[in-house]
């Protein structure tokens, strides 16, 4: 009994200590910290590193605390941040060049369009650019091939292959378990149930994921010839047989321009910026940069706004977070931009593959009741995919990469049932009820036939509903969508020849395109959402707070604990889901 006690008041103990700990950090945090404490000083002939480990997401997002309101911060390190220092630096006196150095970034195809032609934007300013890397994987040769020199390690490796993707399928794994997914869908594409069907890839799946690797391939191929003058065909020949995959291959084939070690990139930055060898050269992080140029740039003085609201991540109830489109912090911006007189018009950015129709239908209500008093643009980022469509198909101009994954306009429902497992380990389950339909469905009981036809006619309904919002909102016939949706997933480059999408850009353009509606020439931008926090969010960061995933991710790794995520995430959907068709990952 007394070790019990023992035991007991030592994690009480340590619990206690923690808490007291991290409160203190807290008072720490009130007392020296701020969101304005980080002081950035760029010296004079410096050259930005661009290094993008820390920069995931369009908007990094603004954190309101409704107890600890010393703790609200504005966080500097999104893609637009990055873009708008770049855009800073292009005038900047001080900064004679961007240096692309052993970069790997988490940026999707169309961010990584993004950021590259706004390097190539830099690059007209008479400032260099340089790319060095131990090794090219295909995604970050793409960014950098943007650069005036690229360099490439002597022992490093060039990957340009082309794009592939694999989808896995889950049919026998069902079989062995006894766990199963009950799936009801509308849409012959409609493929993100397909691997709880079957073992192998429909022709119907195969076609649309085939049409989307080319898609973007083209666009991707289009842009390394345009900076590297080399013809299409000849980068589809050193893809199909691999001819660039030493140093001295990539250079041959004009890929890169020189085989050098860190050092020797380093001597060459220096001559450009006349500095001595044995002399370090001044340089500041695209991070730092970017808050100094959030903190202490040039401001507007214009009143009028064009509100900028970020929609990224799942679409799901709740309030939301950067990685998560909620209700709450959605339709509570679109609201204040609404109300707020100085803002004159709204670009909505949206980067989703979808999640919950409900959800999607909510935020499509505020997008109309605000269209009705300021116009909206839409600029999609990565995906605008499904939900991701749904919130954007009434817009008033909608504005796609090349690269950018839309469409899958369909709806599903996926019930779990683990009926077979029960009954294998000796477990069996019977209903009493008062009505034919009083049990409604449960995971323990065959899906009968009556539950299916109910979920069936409601996926049905969703689909129509679905189908006649991007149908008015884009000024089209019923059947003209039915014919293009179906689930089918489209990149920016074929969804604006079937009427999805209005222009190909990035956010500049579509920012321009609302001010051209808004009738006004001078204007400043605001971010939205502001994301509200509560006490308990304040503990997620905490070491001692390790999330389940991040244990499980050790354990199993990265490559494990996707699969296990993406059965996971397929059976706790609740409800009709406008979700895209499959979780594409190119390669």
């Amino acid at each position: 009994m007394n070790f019990l006690k023992n035991v007991l008041s030592t994690v009480i103990g340590l619990f206690v200590f923690l808490f007291v700990l991290f409160f203190g950090f807290i008072i720490i945090a009130a007392l020296f910290g701020g969101n304005d404490s980080k002081t950035v000083v760029v010296k004079d002939n410096s050259v930005i590193e661009l290094n993008l480990e820390e920069v995931t997401n369009d908007y990094a997002g603004k954190f309101l605390y409704e107890d600890f309101s010393f703790l609200n911060e504005e966080k500097t390190n999104g893609l637009s941040d990055v873009l708008n220092a770049i855009d800073a630096a292009k005038t900047d006196d001080k900064i004679k060049g961007i240096s692309i150095l052993n970069n790997m970034s988490l940026l999707g195809m169309a961010q990584s369009k993004a950021l590259r032609d706004k390097l190539e934007d830099f690059k007209k300013s008479g400032k260099f650019v340089v790319a060095y890397a131990n090794s090219y994987t295909q995604k970050e040769y793409y960014l950098n091939s943007v650069a005036d020199t690229i360099y490439l390690n002597p022992v490093g490796e060039m990957d340009f292959k082309g794009l592939s993707s694999e989808v896995m399928f889950y049919k026998d794994f069902q079989e062995k378990t006894g766990v199963k997914m009950e799936v009801i869908r509308h849409g012959k594409y409609k493929s993100a149930v397909e691997p709880y069907l079957a073992n192998e890839m429909s022709e119907a799946n195969r076609e649309q994921i085939s049409a989307l690797l080319n898609s973007v391939w083209n666009s991707v191929a289009a842009d390394i010839s345009k900076s590297r003058k080399i013809p299409v065909e000849k980068l589809n020949e050193i893809a199909n047989g691999l001819l660039a995959r030493t140093p001295e291959m990539a250079k041959a084939e004009k890929l890169i321009d020189k085989i050098a070690y860190e050092d020797e990139y380093h001597n060459g930055i220096r001559k450009a910026l006349k500095v001595k060898k044995d002399e370090e050269y001044n340089t500041v992080s695209i991070i730092d940069y970017a808050h100094k140029n959030s903190t202490v740039g040039k401001k507007p003085s214009s009143e009028n706004t064009i509100a900028i609201i970020y929609a990224q991540g799942t679409i799901l109830s709740g309030e939301g977070d950067v990685n998560i489109i909620g209700e709450g912090s959605m339709r509570r911006s679109l609201q204040e931009a609404r109300n707020d007189k100085k803002v004159k018009a709204i670009v909505l950015r949206i980067d989703s593959p979808g999640g919950s129709a409900l959800t999607s239908d909510l935020i499509w209500r505020e997008i109309e009741l605000t269209k009705k008093v300021k116009p909206i643009v839409v600029s999609m980022g990565n995906l605008a995919a499904s939900g991701g469509y749904y919130i954007a198909c009434n817009a008033n101009k909608i504005f796609a990469e090349e690269t950018t994954i839309t469409g899958s306009i369909g709806v599903f429902g996926t019930l779990p049932n683990i009926t077979k497992l029960t009954n294998n380990i000796g477990i069996h389950t019977e209903e009493v009820k008062t009505h034919q339909n009083a049990a409604g469905y449960s995971i323990f009981t065959p899906l009968d036939d009556n539950t299916r036809s109910v979920v069936q006619e409601s996926v049905e309904n969703i689909y129509k509903v679905f189908v006649d919002r991007v149908a008015k909102g884009r000024n089209m016939k019923f059947e003209e969508v039915d014919s293009i949706a179906q689930g089918r997933v489209w990149t920016g480059a074929d969804a604006i020849k079937i009427g999805l999408v209005d222009k190909i850009g990035g956010m500049g353009d579509a920012i321009k395109e609302a001010a051209k509606l808004a009738k006004i020439k001078d204007y400043k931008t605001a971010d939205y959402p502001e994301y509200e926090k509560k006490f308990a969010d304040i503990f997620g960061g905490m070491p001692f707070m390790q999330s389940k995933e991040s244990f499980i991710k050790e354990e199993v790794g990265e490559e494990n604990y996707q699969m296990i995520e993406q059965i996971r995430r397929m059976s706790a959907q609740k409800g009709m889901q406008a979700l895209m068709p499959y979780e594409i990952n190119i390669k």
